[in-house]
């Protein structure tokens, strides 16, 4: 096959492929807000430190799965679904038992998306309330809130009194916002959110979903990092060496109230870190990069191989180095949880979810961070939203093309994927409408990438020893951390298949 023009020379050098990055910051955007600021702050709020190894696990463990799935793509020019269509087993339809399992995650991935719009909404309406009700809504729930904090601070001191005076003053501002009216506000967010997402993405293109999940994500994630960090300088709230001592080595915490912390944190693996869905549609954005394109269409040419392996290299690193945010951030999310939430006995749920979340902010910022911390909710959640939609519609569109219900020609990928990002963003809208616990929406689609992680598993070793030219063969090291990560993967789908199979047979029994 002839060189095409198209093709370019990989970077040489560490500076110069730096240019070359972005796969990666899409995928930590759309990380850095249902799986860190929901999910793993819900199970540090709930198992304190003593799930952190698990958390660092369940983010270290997917880079090895990540880089074989973004090989194989760029490598053979092949969709992501595509590609796992190829892995054998039981087909039904003409498609294998990848792309089923696929299109039931997907199923319960856009009640995730509502939960996030849910999540969305509701830091927008305590930040900028729309109605009167919706202002006196939020000074009272402000007004508990802090009575709340002031009691759980009193008692961490020793200062029985004051906590006893705090409590009560919270237990009758909280009564007095419960007697409330409900206010409009979320619901109304929700819609504007929704619609206006619909309209974004129908005209985004790749540059600008970058740029976008930059600017969203940075600065919130400076501002966790700096939060653990500062929590350190106060007596109160610091991490002491035995605290992390306790996170690093495993162990599984007691259930407490009949709910199980390993049950919450089981379905946060499925997206903590990088999810089954992000590791399905990372290579969409590898070859929206154009690292396909400039490795140019396989041949038998020295030219070819130099150019894959070169920018194979530059998308190691992109890799690599998303790998190392989003794990720093997890961490950083579920310290924050475990130090705050956690000692102060909340959780974050239902329509209080984000001013709870606020709550881990207060004792180190004071009570003026709480409308700092709304727009930052604001920012990762809607960064998630708008990432995942945007690579949603991308893997749904291959989906019915695979499916032949679409043809398969670019232009008409293009303009269904705008469709279908529309498409996407209001269903979740809908969802988030109609459910209305943004937490319990996100957990239940971390069962389901949970177990999908099995099969990825069995995927990417295929990739690796059925599908992978002889030319690129990586190292023994590089094979080593293949074996453990789709290991990884294999005990958390069969873990969480284990725990939810034994919940419905309890169930049947009680």
């Amino acid at each position: 096959m002839p060189e095409t023009q198209a093709t370019s020379p990989p970077p040489k050098s560490l500076v110069a492929s730096l240019a070359h990055l972005g796969p990666g910051i899409i995928l930590a955007s759309s990380i850095v807000g249902s799986g860190e600021l929901i999910a793993t702050t819900t199970v540090g709020a709930e198992a304190g430190f003593a799930l952190l190894w698990l958390i660092v696990i369940g983010c270290a463990i997917k880079v090895a799965a990540q880089v074989e799935i973004g090989r194989n793509t760029i490598t053979w020019g092949r969709t992501p679904l595509a590609a796992f269509d190829r892995v054998p087993g039981p087909r039904l339809g003409g498609r294998n038992w990848i792309y089923w399992g696929w299109v039931a995650m997907t199923m319960l991935i856009v009640v995730q998306q509502g939960g996030i719009v849910a999540g969305v909404a509701q830091s927008l309406a305590a930040g900028v309330p729309l109605t009167v009700e919706g202002r006196a809504y939020n000074e009272a729930r402000n007004a508990s809130a802090a009575a709340e904090i002031e009691a759980a601070v009193a008692a961490r001191q020793g200062e029985s009194a004051a906590a006893d005076a705090a409590r009560e003053a919270f237990l009758a501002l909280d009564q007095a916002a419960d007697e409330l009216p409900t206010p409009r506000d979320t619901a109304l967010w929700t819609v504007i959110t929704g619609v206006v997402t619909a309209v974004l993405l129908a005209v985004s293109q790749y540059w600008l979903i970058e740029r976008v999940s930059i600017l969203l994500v940075g600065t919130f994630t400076l501002m966790t990092v700096l939060a653990v960090i500062l929590l350190q300088a106060d007596p109160t709230w610091a991490i002491s060496t035995r605290e992390l001592v306790s996170g690093v080595v495993p162990s599984i915490p007691p259930a407490t109230d009949g709910r199980s912390p390993l049950t919450t944190a089981l379905a946060a693996l499925g997206i903590i870190g990088v999810g089954a869905s992000e590791l399905m549609f990372y290579p969409y954005w590898c070859l929206e990069k154009g690292y396909a394109k400039a490795i140019g269409p396989r041949n038998e040419s020295q030219a070819w191989t130099t150019r894959a392996r070169g920018w194979l290299r530059v998308m190691q690193l992109d890799a690599w180095g998303s790998m190392v945010v989003y794990t720093v951030v997890t961490i950083a999310f579920y310290l924050l949880g475990a130090a705050t939430l956690g000692r102060l006995g909340l959780r974050p749920e239902g329509s209080e979810m984000v001013r709870t979340l606020g709550q881990m902010y207060v004792p180190i910022f004071g009570e003026w961070i709480r409308e700092v911390f709304l727009m930052g909710a604001f920012a990762v959640l809607y960064s998630t939203f708008f990432v995942a939609a945007a690579g949603n519609a991308r893997l749904v569109t291959d989906g019915l093309i695979l499916a032949g219900r679409l043809p398969d020609t670019d232009s008409s990928r293009a303009s269904w994927v705008r469709r279908l990002s529309m498409a996407w963003a209001l269903l979740a809208m809908s969802l988030a409408l109609f459910f209305q616990n943004p937490v319990a929406m996100v957990l239940a689609s971390g069962i389901a990438q949970a177990i999908m992680l099995a099969a990825i598993a069995v995927a990417v070793l295929y990739f690796r020893y059925r599908d992978l030219d002889p030319r690129l063969l990586p190292s023994r090291a590089w094979d080593a951390l293949l074996w453990v990560s789709a290991t990884g993967f294999l005990i958390i789908g069969g873990w969480t298949i284990w725990q939810k199979a034994g919940d419905a047979l309890a169930g049947l029994l009680g």
